[in-house]
């Protein structure tokens, strides 16, 4: 099992051999903290386990779970793909030194700009989202006369048990064709057909956050069948298939373990026995790690406030950031647990509600969590929020956004400074007195 690098020198936090006060100190609070090693460590798990000796294995890094010029070149230097989905993120990655030919384009609205930089910038592979999108990029291929290798993106139908708006393959999904619409095999005969688009298989994704193994693996089922029904009316080979991200990771006690290493192994073999029963030639099979790749490297710190004793409920601890720096636990509802980082040693522990300073009812970060009492000046950190946390992050009620540092064997490395108060208005114009 991957651990985090945490440790306890006399009662304060150490992550990577760095103490969380000397951070606080250099870059301020809230503060996103990466455990640089285990970053690397779990890049290397899913290379290691998901492989197979009768399909080469193409590990992405889902980049919309945490992006910047940093994270991704670390990333690229560990040989790994990258799913991109926007114009932004494709310049990044390539800023990143990432490879042009290791980068996909997902999306399901994709822009004219989007696309045209792509092709111009020979982005390895795009995943067409839906026949309209496919007749978009047939035309803009056609007026330069380009070639682009593609995946479509099938909707599996496959319902997990996680928050609705992380489910991604029910019947009235916005991402991808429905395998039960009929006129999926009428339009992937003319891609098929197609003189610019090379339609090397197809590409699906079932939601995040999905601890069964069982999911993924009928996922594959449905897949692989739908690829040889698929070769027998096109008469063509497909030679990718790739079935996407969303391993649950651990967010809070509560959760139980997800072990990737033991998971990635069996679903490999369950991808073998696939590609046999249904006589398939594919070649590469691909998947799409973001969360499960630097969720559990991440840790944010913040500042203890007051604390508040409402006539209901838990007492609330206040802390200096919140839903503008960490907006999922009143997005979908995420749960963590939290600690008073500065003083581990002690034992008497109370039940409280930890609430940020956004002015809004629902700006609560965790709604009950064990601490010892806590005292206005302490460091508050939360385990877990390596994804999605700065990714999502925003300027309401005009809060700079945090500072992103990486740290390792007891260094740490800056990574997007924390912005200034100038940042706020830097795209701002000025009343003229028009």
């Amino acid at each position: 099992m991957l651990k985090k690098n945490y440790t306890n020198i006399e009662g304060m936090l150490h992550i990577g051999g760095v103490s969380v006060e000397e951070l606080r100190e250099k870059y301020g609070t809230p503060l996103y903290i990466y455990d640089q090693k285990l970053i690397k460590e779990t890049a290397r798990a899913f290379k290691d386990n998901f492989k197979s000796e009768i399909f080469e294995s193409e590990i992405s890094y889902a980049s919309k779970a945490q992006s910047n010029l940093y994270l991704l070149g670390l990333l690229s230097k560990e040989n790994l793909y990258l799913d991109t989905v926007s114009l932004g993120e494709m310049y990044i990655a390539i800023k990143a030194g990432f490879d042009p030919k290791k980068i996909h384009l997902h999306g399901n609205n994709k822009t004219r700009e989007e696309l045209v930089f792509a092709i111009k910038n020979k982005i390895g592979t795009i995943i067409i989202d839906s026949y309209e999108e496919f007749l978009f990029l047939e035309e803009i291929l056609g007026e330069r006369d380009k070639k682009m290798d593609c995946l479509l993106r099938i909707n599996p139908d496959v319902k997990t048990s996680t928050h609705k708006y992380i489910q991604t393959s029910n019947a009235d999904s916005k991402f991808g064709i429905n395998i039960r619409d009929e006129k999926t095999p009428t339009y992937i005969k003319q891609m098929a057909d197609s003189q610019f688009i090379n339609i090397l298989g197809f590409h699906a994704h079932i939601g995040s956050q999905v601890m069964e193994v069982g999911f993924f693996e009928e996922e594959a089922n449905i897949l692989f069948e739908f690829t040889k029904k698929m070769q027998e009316i096109t008469q063509k080979t497909f030679s990718h298939i790739n079935l996407g991200g969303g391993f649950g990771v651990r967010q809070n006690k509560k959760d139980r373990d997800f072990d990737l290493e033991k998971f990635l192994k069996d679903f490999a073999k369950i991808i073998e026995e696939k590609i046999k029963i249904y006589g398939l030639s594919i070649k590469k099979v691909g998947i799409e790690p973001g969360r499960s790749m630097v969720n559990q490297a991440g840790s944010s710190i913040y500042s203890v406030g007051s604390v508040k004793h409402t006539l209901e409920g838990l007492p609330l601890v206040f802390v200096d950031g919140g839903m503008s720096d960490n907006i999922r636990p009143s997005l979908y509802g995420a749960k963590y647990d939290a600690l008073i980082a500065n003083r581990l040693d002690e034992k008497n522990y109370e039940k409280f509600r930890v609430g940020g300073k956004l002015c809004e009812s629902g700006d609560i970060l965790i709604g009950e969590t064990d601490l010892p009492y806590p005292k206005r000046g302490d460091i508050l950190a939360i385990e877990n929020t390596g994804a999605y946390s700065s990714a999502m992050s925003s300027n309401y009620n005009k809060l700079p956004k945090p500072a992103v540092v990486f740290v390792e064997d007891g260094r740490d490395y800056l990574a997007v400074k924390k912005e200034s108060l100038e940042d706020l208005i830097k795209n701002d114009l000025t009343y003229k007195g028009e």
